[in-house]
């Protein structure tokens, strides 16, 4: 996503308190409401049991050095033993059920990021980065389990500690106790302004960090391209020098931690230090004995302590806020295209007709150029249309919008009579099976790529849809066939074994509408030969879009429609259309040109099949 809109987001939000940002992550929390109980009564118990040494202290000081105070003494510290006892009890507990809740919430909380990830329009993506999204979901997401599971534990340990300590403070020494209390609002409040700032840069600093992972992201995708053309070099420092940027914005967070911190142990300390100079006032006019004043000075002492925690922890939740603000921009954000409450069925059965009707559509990203610029045509049951057109004219507009990725402007699309922004957009896709011009292969065996297309598929049904797609001799011969291992986007396969997979898919779907986006692009004559009669029989009987440059394809279709600056120009067949001596004439002119050029030259025994797309 753009720094601009990262940097607005950020600044609208510049006034929440660290633990109102994180409050859209409480019913992550909430849904273990027993382990929550079971936490709180393990630091109820550790709390209490900090809480009873004082007394103990303070009864040994006053009563356990007379004659016969040995006894008091052997007492009051076997006693101690089982405070201690149950101390380190209850703080184990309370760390198991408090780190566990964090790492669950966290795991709960990636697992509904990412499905709203997978519901989000391709508009989201056209502005995001992907490896932005990935720094989401891992760094901003460890971020918070470092909140959940230690911050918030250490957060209600010493809140617990704090609030007994005050209150047995006030039960020790009233007149003491006013002074500590005028205090605390002179440390409270420095905490507070200065934690706005922490959170502040800390949000700062995981933007600077997933835009260093962004650029990584891309660099590593693209790493073959990087080499070929020697800018490893330029690409390191261009990630170093992201990383210097990550870099100062966590320091500057990190200097605001630290000034913090510094400032509430002054603060803090300095209370104490005055506590204990009027106490010793106290007992030296013996207004107070020294046990009471050992006993308020330990109380204090707990207090201090616990709210100097606190504002460490502070810092850290400050920082998690920033993290989980990002995370919520993703869960609270609405897909633009997604099912109308009610949802309209599709008629049953499916028949496949495709009809667009004065489509006038933009793309976000550039919303001042039409792409499609009032488009119509209808495409009958069965029917085999090709589109072509030069470079830009919209042709894979139609696809995206056919598949609901987009909604136009204006005008209606409609599959077998409905609409299709009235219909589920899992419903229509169901009846739509796609082969793309760079076919994606995920990482996985073959078998689980094909049967991407239908999940539920046999073995015999993939291998059949391998076979229909020519695919099965090149599976066949790789070292554990079907079971092969292809790499992260199919790497350890070429680009025409790629498109077969992506075809025998699309097979295997078996969907009554079927576009193909240039399903050929990436083989060679031979292979192409024998995917197009693959494809040949798989058209038939199906309702068939073809976004097709070279004529093979095109001549197999029922009706060939022209683009051109998002119009239909021409429509006709190819016979037809040659005749018609217009755009059409003249795109096939070019290539039958390039294609006699190279022969000429004696480059290739055979004309190649050349774009019908001028420059391509």
């Amino acid at each position: 996503m753009a720094r601009k809109g990262r940097d607005a987001s950020a600044g609208s939000a510049r006034a929440k308190a660290p633990l109102k940002a994180l409050r859209p992550l409480l019913p992550f929390a909430l849904r273990y409401r027993a382990r929550i109980a079971a936490g709180l009564v393990a630091l109820a118990c550790a709390s209490g049991s900090t809480l009873v040494v004082p007394i103990a202290m303070r009864r040994v000081i006053d009563h356990g050095f007379s004659e016969d105070g040995s006894g008091v003494i052997d007492a009051y510290f076997l006693a101690l033993l089982g405070v201690v006892a149950c101390f380190a009890l209850s703080s184990a507990a309370r760390v198991y059920t408090v780190v566990t809740l964090g790492e669950r919430v966290v795991a709960d909380l990636r697992s509904a990021v990412f499905a709203r990830l997978t519901i989000l329009d391709p508009a989201f993506f056209d502005r995001a980065q992907s490896g932005e999204i990935v720094s989401r979901l891992t760094a901003d997401a460890t971020q918070i389990k470092s909140a959940f599971g230690v911050s918030v534990s250490i957060l209600l340990r010493n809140l617990f500690l704090f609030i007994g300590a005050v209150t047995m403070m006030v039960i020790t020494s009233p007149s003491l106790s006013v002074l500590v209390l005028a205090a605390i609002p002179i440390i409270v409040f420095p905490l507070i302004f200065s934690g706005r700032g922490v959170r502040r840069r800390s949000r700062a600093a995981q933007d600077r960090l997933a835009e260093a992972s962004a650029y990584a992201a891309e660099a590593v995708g693209a790493v073959r391209t990087m080499q070929a053309f020697g800018r490893s070099a330029d690409t390191a420092a261009r990630f170093r020098a992201a990383s210097e940027e990550a870099y100062g914005a966590a320091r500057a967070s990190i200097q605001a931690r630290a000034l913090l911190t510094g400032v509430a142990i002054f603060l803090i300390s300095s209370s104490v230090v005055g506590v204990m100079w009027y106490g010793a006032q106290g007992v030296l006019s013996h207004t107070m004995t020294g046990g009471q004043l050992s006993q308020f000075v330990l109380y204090a002492v707990f207090g201090a302590g616990a709210l100097g925690q606190l504002s460490e922890v502070y810092g850290d939740l400050a920082m998690s806020a920033g993290a989980a603000e990002r995370l919520t921009e993703i869960l609270t954000t609405e897909p633009a295209v997604k099912a109308p409450v009610p949802a309209l069925p599709l008629p049953q059965p499916p028949q496949g007709s495709v009809e667009f009707d004065g489509v006038r559509f933009a793309y976000p990203t550039r919303p001042g150029h039409w792409a499609l610029a009032g488009l119509s045509f209808t495409a009958a049951p069965g029917e085999r249309i090709a589109v072509v057109g030069p470079s830009g004219a919209g042709k894979s507009t139609v696809l995206q919008l056919l598949l609901r990725f987009y909604d136009p402007q204006e005008g209606q699309i409609r599959i077998d009579g409905v609409a299709v922004s009235a219909v589920d957009p899992e419903d229509l896709r169901a009846r739509i099976a796609l082969v793309p011009q760079d076919p994606i292969v995920f990482s996985g065996t073959v078998s689980e790529n094909i049967r991407y297309g239908r999940p539920e598929a046999s073995e015999a049904e993939v291998r059949r849809a391998a076979e229909l797609a020519h695919a099965h001799g090149f599976v066949e011969a790789l070292p554990q066939g079907y079971a092969t291992q292809v790499g992260e986007r199919g790497v350890t396969l070429s680009g025409g074994q790629r498109q077969r997979i992506a075809i025998a898919r699309a097979i295997l779907k078996d969907a009554p509408i079927l576009l193909l986006d240039e399903a050929t692009s990436a083989l060679d004559a031979e292979s192409e030969r024998a995917v197009q009669s693959a494809l040949d029989t798989l058209m038939r009987g199906r309702t068939t879009i073809v976004i097709a440059h070279r004529l093979a394809t095109i001549r197999a279709a029922d009706r060939i429609l022209v683009l051109d600056d998002g119009r239909i120009v021409e429509s006709g067949t190819h016979e037809s259309l040659l005749a018609y001596g217009a755009l059409y004439a003249q795109l096939a002119s070019l290539q039958f040109t390039d294609a006699l050029d190279e022969t000429a030259r004696g480059k290739d025994a055979r004309p190649r099949a050349a774009s019908l797309t001028p420059g391509e």
